[in-house]
């Protein structure tokens, strides 16, 4: 893992366009990657995201259920004292269907706030695994899918 602590945001910019140059970019921690030539405006578009997104998580704990994330260490817990490890895509999953908790979110949207942009390099399965690597780590069916609609976290989310 790249990244030291979870006040660091990395963006890949690099010429290596193969897909596991990218998957390896983002199995190592990064935020986003952008293969050259890349647009400046692409760039400053991406980079806007990342701020958005993030400035939209402010609270030191977040809850639903019998799962806690400290928003500051980037750890989550289930049931009080048993950490459970996810990886950087699975933890913006998990946000993702916070942020919009009770709202159905498309595989599309959820391609473009996680993933990518403009869900380059990945598909709709993708979004399928790591929902389902997600649900099985977290031991929830808080997470519904909305058949041909996407998905949606049903649970309350508390933000302390």
């Amino acid at each position: 893992m790249v990244r030291a602590g979870g006040d660091t945001y990395l963006i890949y910019l690099t010429a290596l366009d193969q897909e596991i140059d990218i998957v390896n970019g983002y199995d190592t921690g990064a935020d986003d990657y952008i293969t050259k030539p890349f647009s400046l405006m692409a760039l400053v578009s991406k980079v806007n995201a990342l701020m958005r997104r993030l400035s939209k998580v402010q609270a030191q704990i977040m809850s639903s259920g019998e799962i806690t994330v400290h928003m500051k260490t980037m750890q989550v817990y289930k049931g009080g004292d048993e950490p459970v490890t996810l990886s950087k895509k699975e933890f913006s999953l998990l946000l993702y269907l916070w942020e919009n908790a009770g709202q159905i979110v498309s595989k599309e949207s959820i391609l473009e706030h996680v993933w990518d942009i403009d869900g380059q390099f990945v598909d709709d399965n993708t979004v399928t695994v790591n929902i389902s690597r997600l649900k099985n780590k977290l031991g929830t069916e808080e997470i519904a899918n909305v058949r041909g609609l996407g998905y949606i976290w049903t649970g309350k989310v508390n933000k302390n």
